[in-house]
């Protein structure tokens, strides 16, 4: 058989976009073999499952069940810990692989360009969902010494980081939030979580099944306001002819008949609020947000109104979407955050002439193919796209000098990396389940990257080693 009849493919991200696109080229139809290594920066993979979903999501973290169900069939290899650009770059992949498909997804906030942005107190809800989740690149603790804090955003996140700033943290204990998150939530000092939105509640982002989980928390008050739901006739035809849109005007108007004012915290959602500004103290710390009413106007949209209002608040936090990231010798659309492509080709922009061709060999998927929209589910649709083009391009192929798939590992190998398998994956797992059963938690997640490394390598030290033993036979002799 020769090289030509073996595709040696390189996948750059190991989230569901990265492992989709994997499994559906190995079940498409083709007249060559496949082989398959899946790269991630991080030891664990799962990507936006694991680090952008809420811990108390556990049908939507269902999804790891049928990613792990791909992984463990044993045909797609899994380099974790590997960063591209340093531990391995574009010439590297060219020397071992035939292709690459990049799916490194979108994980920075979205700027958010009004003024006091910049201000103390203001901050990413990315960033802050990256905390909750165990993100093992970024810090350990939070500021959450504000007891009025402002929310932007009227999307799914808006909502997810919404919930945990207003939810006890006890009731968070079930699910699978790190002990680091578990301990800086108890301390919190939030009584009021403001969310803005900047249309009306019948052109919101966020699902129903997310709006329900709000009235669902234990001692929080779900607070609506009354001038927002004087609908126009576009908002009622919404309604009316919108089963999603009917059921979110019905879970709004219940809300509006609660009683209010036993809870100890109150969650309340603005709408028709376009914020304008974060007003800062003489310190340089946020002390408030202006905002402008808005109207609908009577096509979709909405127009201010010139009513502008104030309330105070001492955190910001802006879900307004996310932005993908540039990846060394790749080009990248700084417009619009994405690798720029057809249907997944990585296209390559002549500076002088300004067109464009096709970059062979190189494609991409998911977010960082066409932007941080959709839910995870529509980046199956996306991955057959890009992996259609792959699999007719056979003949652009790069040529690689050395395919063979121990070369990688040699590699990898001689510059010192300490890369995660598979295998140390489910050795990860079996930790952070284990560290978590004594307490009645769907696991305990490893935070440091380092730990988690050394898990994954099975290279402990003894006296950690020992401490995993005791919990062990702790959690076995508590379920005699």
């Amino acid at each position: 058989m020769t090289e030509r009849n073996k595709l040696r493919l390189a996948i750059v991200g190991a989230g569901p976009a990265g492992i989709y696109a994997a499994d559906i080229l190995l079940k498409a139809e083709r007249n060559f073999d496949v082989s398959i290594d899946l790269f991630d920066r991080l030891p664990a993979p799962y990507g936006l499952v694991r680090y952008g979903v809420a811990p108390d999501h556990p049908r939507i973290k269902g999804i790891i069940n049928a990613l792990r169900e791909v992984l463990d069939r044993g045909d797609i290899r899994i380099f974790g810990n590997v960063e591209f650009g340093s531990d391995l770059t574009v010439d590297d992949l060219k020397r071992h692989y035939h292709a690459v498909i990049f799916a490194t997804g979108a994980v920075r906030d979205a700027e958010l360009g009004i003024p006091g942005i910049e201000l103390g107190g203001s901050y990413g809800a990315g960033d802050f969902v990256s905390w909750y989740d165990g993100h093992p690149d970024y810090p350990r603790e939070w500021p959450l010494d504000a007891k009025q804090v402002a929310v932007i955003g009227n999307g799914n996140v808006a909502l997810d980081v919404s919930r945990i700033l207003a939810k006890h943290a006890e009731d968070l204990l079930p699910t699978e939030i790190p002990d680091n998150v578990y301990e800086g939530l108890q301390d919190s000092a939030v009584t009021d979580v403001h969310v803005f939105g900047r249309r009306g509640p019948t052109s919101v982002k966020f699902t129903p099944l997310e709006l329900r989980e709000l009235g669902e928390l234990r001692d929080v008050d779900m607070i609506v306001y009354d001038e927002d739901f004087d609908y126009d006739e576009q908002a009622k035809a919404a309604v009316a002819g919108n089963k999603q849109v009917f059921v979110i005007d019905k879970v709004l108007n219940q809300w509006r008949r609660r009683e209010t004012g036993q809870a100890s915290r109150r969650l309340h959602l603005h709408f028709f609020a376009k914020p304008i500004e974060i007003v800062g103290d003489d310190v340089g710390q946020v002390s408030a947000i202006r905002y402008e009413r808005t109207e609908p106007d009577g096509e979709g949209g909405v127009v201010g109104t010139g009513e502008i209002r104030e309330l105070p608040v001492q955190a910001v936090y802006r879900a307004v979407g996310y932005f993908g990231s540039p990846l060394p010798g790749i080009p990248f659309d700084k417009r619009y955050g994405i690798i720029p492509n057809h249907e997944g080709q990585v296209q390559l922009r002549d500076k002088e002439t300004g067109e464009t061709r096709q970059a062979y060999g190189v494609y991409a998927t998911g977010w960082i193919k066409r932007g941080p929209v959709g839910l995870i589910g529509h980046t199956k649709s996306d991955a057959m796209e890009t992996v259609a083009h792959l699999i007719n391009d056979l003949g652009n192929w790069w040529t690689p000098e050395s395919p063979s798939e121990e070369s990688i590992v040699e590699l990898l190998e001689s510059r010192g990396i300490l890369w995660t398998d598979l295998e140390g994956w489910h050795r990860l797992d079996e930790h952070e389940i284990a560290a978590g059963q004594p307490f009645g938690r769907a696991r305990i997640k490893v935070v440091p990257r380092d730990d988690m490394v050394h898990i994954s390598r099975d290279e402990l030290p003894d006296e950690v080693r020992g401490a995993d033993a005791g919990a062990q036979a702790d959690s076995e002799r508590a379920g005699e």
